[in-house]
C-alpha cells in the first residue's frame, strides 16, 4: 500500500463483517487459483505463440503462486498472540514474509533479463520466431486480469493493514506491467521486428527488479524500528498536548514493529498534583491515543513533574 509520512499504514477502511481470517483466507485463494489459472494459459500461449516475452511472463506468473502462498503464511504467524518468547507479539513475521517475496522477485527477474539479453546479443535476428496471435491475446488478457486481482488484493491488504497482502497486490500490478511489456513486444515481432520480443523480456525484468527492490526495503526499514517521520510525530504530538492536564511533550520517539507502531513519550503535567493524579493523566493519554490511531499498538509513557505556580 502507498505510505506517507502523517500515515505510515496508509488510510483503512472501514472493517468489513467478515473476520480478519476469512479475509486472509479469500484473498489466498484468489491470489492462488488466478495465479495457477494465468500462467498456465500463459505459458501454453507462449509455447504455442512463439513467444520468448509471454513465456517469461508466465514464469513472472507462476512465481506469484508462491508469494501468495508466502504472504498468506506470514499473515497467519503474525497474528499469533504474544508469548513468554515472544511478549511483544509476533508482527515482525509478516516482514520477513515481504523479504521472501523480495527474494523470489529478485530471483524471477534477474532470469528473466538473462534469457532476454541472451537473445537481443545473438545478433541473428531472423532466426528468432514471429508470434502469432494467441500470445498477443494472451498478454491482453493478462493485464486485465493481473489490474483486477491487484485492486482487488489492495482492498483487502488495507482492510486488514497487511503489509504482506500488500507486497502481494504489487506483485500482481508488476505482473500486469510486465504484461504490457509483452504486448509491446509481442505486437512489434508481428510487425516485423523479432528482436522487440526478446527486448520486451528485459523490460519485464526491469518491472520485476524494481518492484522487489520498494518491498525489501520497506521490509527491511519495519525490521529496523524506523521512525514513522517528523508529519507523524508532529500530528501525534499535536493531539497528545490537547489532553487535559498535558503541559508539554518533552519526548517523543516512534518505531514501526511489522505492521504495527510503538510509541516511547514523556509528558510534563502539574508537580502538586497528587501521584494517583498524574498516574490518571498518563492512562488517559495512553488509552485515547491507541484509540485515535489505531496503528499503535502500544504507547508507553513517562510523567514528568513541573511547577505550574513558577512565574
Amino acid at each position: 500500500m502507498t505510505a506517507n509520512k502523517e500515515n505510515p499504514k496508509g488510510n483503512i477502511p472501514p472493517k468489513a463483517a467478515i473476520s480478519e481470517s476469512a479475509i486472509v483466507q479469500r484473498i489466498s485463494l484468489v491470489g492462488i487459483v488466478g495465479n495457477v489459472v494465468l500462467s498456465a494459459f500463459k505459458l501454453f500461449a507462449g509455447i504455442i505463440g512463439n513467444s520468448g516475452a509471454m513465456i517469461s511472463d508466465a514464469i513472472h506468473s507462476s512465481s506469484d503462486v508462491m508469494a501468495t502462498f508466502i504472504a498468506f503464511l506470514g499473515v497467519h504467524l503474525s497474528k499469533k498472540s504474544a508469548d513468554k518468547e515472544h511478549p511483544y507479539g509476533h508482527e515482525r513475521f509478516e516482514c520477513v514474509a515481504s523479504l521472501l517475496l523480495g527474494t523470489i522477485l529478485l530471483v524471477t527477474g534477474f532470469g528473466i533479463g538473462k534469457a532476454g539479453l541472451e537473445k537481443i546479443f545473438t545478433n541473428n535476428y531472423e532466426a528468432l520466431p514471429i508470434p502469432s496471435a494467441i500470445a498477443l491475446a494472451a498478454a491482453i488478457i493478462s493485464i486485465v486480469s493481473k489490474e483486477a486481482m491487484y485492486w482487488y488484493t489492495r482492498y483487502y491488504a488495507k482492510l486488514i493493514n497487511s503489509t504482506a497482502f500488500m507486497a502481494d497486490a504489487w506483485h500482481h500490478r508488476s505482473d500486469a506491467f510486465s504484461s504490457i511489456g509483452s504486448l509491446i513486444g509481442i505486437a512489434g515481432a508481428m510487425l516485423g521486428f523479432p528482436v522487440m520480443d526478446a527486448v520486451a523480456s528485459v523490460i519485464i525484468c526491469l518491472f520485476i527488479l524494481k518492484v522487489a527492490f520498494d518491498i525489501t526495503k520497506d521490509a527491511f526499514s519495519k525490521m529496523l524500528d524506523t521512525s514513522c517521520g517528523a508529519d507523524y510525530e508532529k500530528t501525534l504530538t499535536e493531539y497528545i498536548l490537547n489532553q487535559d492536564d498535558v503541559k508539554s511533550v518533552d519526548v517523543l520517539h516512534s518505531r514501526m514493529f511489522g505492521n504495527k507502531v510503538y510509541i516511547d513519550l514523556e509528558i510534563s503535567v502539574d508537580g502538586n498534583k497528587p501521584l494517583w493524579e498524574a498516574h490518571e493523566v498518563a492512562e488517559r493519554v495512553h488509552k485515547n491515543v491507541e484509540q485515535r490511531f489505531p496503528d499503535i499498538k502500544h504507547i508507553m509513557i513517562h510523567v514528568n513533574p513541573v511547577d505550574c505556580t513558577a512565574h
